[in-house]
């Protein structure tokens, strides 16, 4: 029991520390940018009484660690400040554009394991035969070439050339403002409407950027799950079962694999906090009205609110899939406990 009182004292303690220092380094990401935040407020052509104002109202007169303390506090509070653009609190504009990403990311991560985790085992079990090497060239492919391009021959092809995938949005012009915001996932709101004109239209949509996500994660998951794969096929638990007569299906799938499975909790966390942040260029070819547009067009307009909200909000995500990861692999692996 004390062992156990100690392990989660020192995790809930790193916690803190990692969610202490990602609020000093997005405070600072507000104030180190080449913007006047106030002048991007007003406008250059402000009053110089005006300017002092607006200033003395946003606490940027204030000592640095003075407005760190403020900024903290207003966190803590649930304030993330409101944006300029927008005039709405942070709080709201994230609430909006999240369940966009969310939606574009879970799909995109269901989609990669789905196809990547068994083509891993595959590579892996064919190891140096004509199947390996070309598994390992698509995954090659995948980390090479930028998902930017991918979108943009994506859009050139099947949408401008073939016409056989509807255009940039989220969604068709007719089908916008009249689906219920429910929950903000639009493939679960236009099946809650009982749309499924609107559903079909939504997913059409999702497909590309998901697919082009889909295939990022997948070259990444692919070559994980190769090379634990590959440890665990050479292991004295594995030889035994094959010299016992067991199929090789048995002995991939049910003694090598539930080994690898634990492994890759952590990567399939890592990999949906990385789509959840890393989805910015593909929602800006794409025009998905997801976090990474709304981070996107914050930080091309001085909006820094909504920039260093956006931040932490994705920092507090990686910690959290984090932990959530070590806490899984504890109850998954009874080594580890």
């Amino acid at each position: 029991m004390n062992k156990r009182l100690k392990t989660l004292t020192g995790t809930l303690g790193s916690v803190l520390i990692t969610l202490f220092g990602l609020a000093i380094v997005t405070f600072m990401i507000g104030r180190v940018m080449p913007v006047d935040p106030v002048i991007a407020a007003v406008g250059d052509n402000a009053p110089e009484a005006v300017i002092q104002r607006v200033r003395a109202e946003m606490g940027l007169d204030q000592p640095l660690v003075v407005q760190f303390f403020h900024y903290i506090g207003q966190v803590l509070q649930g304030d993330l400040g409101n944006s300029i653009l927008t005039r709405n609190p942070v709080t709201t504009d994230i609430a909006r554009y999240f369940p966009a990403t969310l939606e574009l990311a879970t799909a995109a991560l269901l989609l990669a394991a789905v196809i990547g985790i068994p083509l891993g085992v595959w590579a892996a079990v064919r190891q140096g035969t004509l199947t390996d090497q070309t598994i390992r060239v698509i995954c090659l492919a995948g980390h090479s070439v930028p998902t930017f391009v991918l979108a943009l021959i994506s859009l050139l092809v099947f949408y401008a050339a073939l016409g056989i995938a509807p255009g940039p949005g989220r969604q068709d012009i007719i089908f916008q403002d009249m689906i219920p915001h429910v929950t903000g996932i639009l493939t679960i709101d236009t099946l809650l409407d009982g749309d499924m004109d609107a559903f079909w239209d939504a997913l059409a949509h999702m497909a590309q950027p998901v697919i082009i996500l889909a295939y990022f994660s997948m070259a990444y998951i692919t070559r994980m799950t190769r090379a634990f794969m590959l440890d665990a096929l050479k292991g004295e638990f594995v030889i035994t079962a094959r010299a016992k007569g067991l199929s090789a299906t048995s002995v991939i799938w049910k003694h090598a694999f539930p080994t690898v499975a634990v492994q890759l909790v952590t990567v399939l966390a890592l990999t949906y906090a990385g789509l959840l942040e890393g989805a910015v260029v593909t929602e800006t070819v794409f025009s998905w009205p997801g976090l990474g547009q709304y981070l996107t067009v914050s930080l091309m307009n001085a909006d820094m609110n909504p920039v260093v909200g956006a931040t932490l909000l994705i920092g507090v995500i990686y910690v959290g899939l984090n932990l959530l990861a070590d806490i899984l692999y504890k109850v998954l692996d009874p080594r580890v406990r």
